[in-house]
């Protein structure tokens, strides 16, 4: 097993159940090779050199550190089993594949749970592991105040956001996908494979499936004027109800053209400013491990 950890990932809450974490892996039958991240960019090359003489990899640390790994292990001809102990901040990756934020329970479900397929993006040349976006609802969640959260619960989130969006500069973008082309002004995109985002539950809808072969994509208009505002929040809050200030679609691909630079986020993580951006889902590209039923 190659045993990786973000060791500032969570306020260092690795640090505190390390010993008893790889006790439980070596009482288990593992030979444990560990490593301990030392910075940005770290935990893929780490994973590219050690990572094929490993049956497991093991990562320890938020969804970024995850992210990384992950284009470390896609340079791999020969892939190990991915176990995932999520210690970071929002862990969206994690709630969607119900795996446990509790470090112990994780580490039982890696020695005793069963491989699962999931999708993955591949974006202009590198891979995520669950979501692609720009505009609002990549830090939201940080920034939604607690009043707000303790009223409202997880809408909190998305009234939060779509306050923000008059903050934010509209890109005029053409979109294209295998169901077709559209060209307007948006202030969000989200190409995506997961229940969660931000902390945020409900944006993309109740059926997202991670190994089906697609995206669940969100792009929210420019809003003209308040009406416009009110009927994009209320299309955000239900999803099941059409707007035509949002634009959903499930797609295998899809290719963003702007004039301007725009900024991307991976996975929580800055993923670059591009004037062009395609997008491609990745079936069932690694196999994670899971807890049985």
């Amino acid at each position: 097993m190659l045993f990786l950890f973000n060791p500032h990932a969570g306020k260092s809450r690795i640090r505190t159940k390390l010993s008893e974490i790889l006790d439980l892996f070596v009482r288990s039958g593992f030979v444990v090779q560990v490593y301990a991240t030392q910075g940005p960019g770290d935990a893929a090359g780490a994973v590219a050199r050690y990572g094929a003489q490993a049956d497991y990899l093991v990562v320890s640390g938020g969804d970024g550190t995850l992210n990384e790994a992950v284009n470390g292990l896609m340079q791999l001809e020969k892939r190990p089993l991915l176990g995932y102990m999520p210690t970071g901040t929002t862990n969206d990756f994690a709630y969607t594949h119900k795996l446990s934020k509790n470090m112990q329970t994780a580490a039982e479900t890696i020695v005793t749970g069963a491989p699962e397929a999931v999708d993955l993006g591949w974006f202009n040349g590198r891979f995520f592991t669950y979501v692609a976006g720009f505009g609002a609802f990549t830090d939201v969640s940080y920034k939604t105040p607690q009043e707000m959260k303790a009223v409202l619960g997880h809408p909190a989130y998305i009234i939060e956001g779509v306050m923000r969006l008059a903050e934010l500069t509209p890109h005029r973008m053409q979109v294209e996908t295998e169901k077709g082309t559209l060209e307007d002004e948006f202030l969000v995109g989200l190409v995506s494979n997961s229940v969660r985002i931000a902390g945020m539950k409900g944006l993309q809808g109740r059926h997202v499936k991670t190994d089906d072969g697609l995206f669940e994509v969100l792009l929210v208009r420019n809003p003209k004027n308040p009406l416009d505002l009110q009927q994009t929040l209320i299309g955000l809050l239900q999803p099941a109800i059409p707007s035509p200030h949002l634009y959903r679609a499930r797609v295998k691909w899809i290719c963003f053209r702007s004039e301007t630079e725009v900024d991307w986020v991976l996975d929580g993580e800055y993923g670059g400013a591009n004037k062009e951006v395609r997008i491609e889902n990745v079936p069932k590209a690694v196999e994670i491990l899971k807890k049985k039923g």
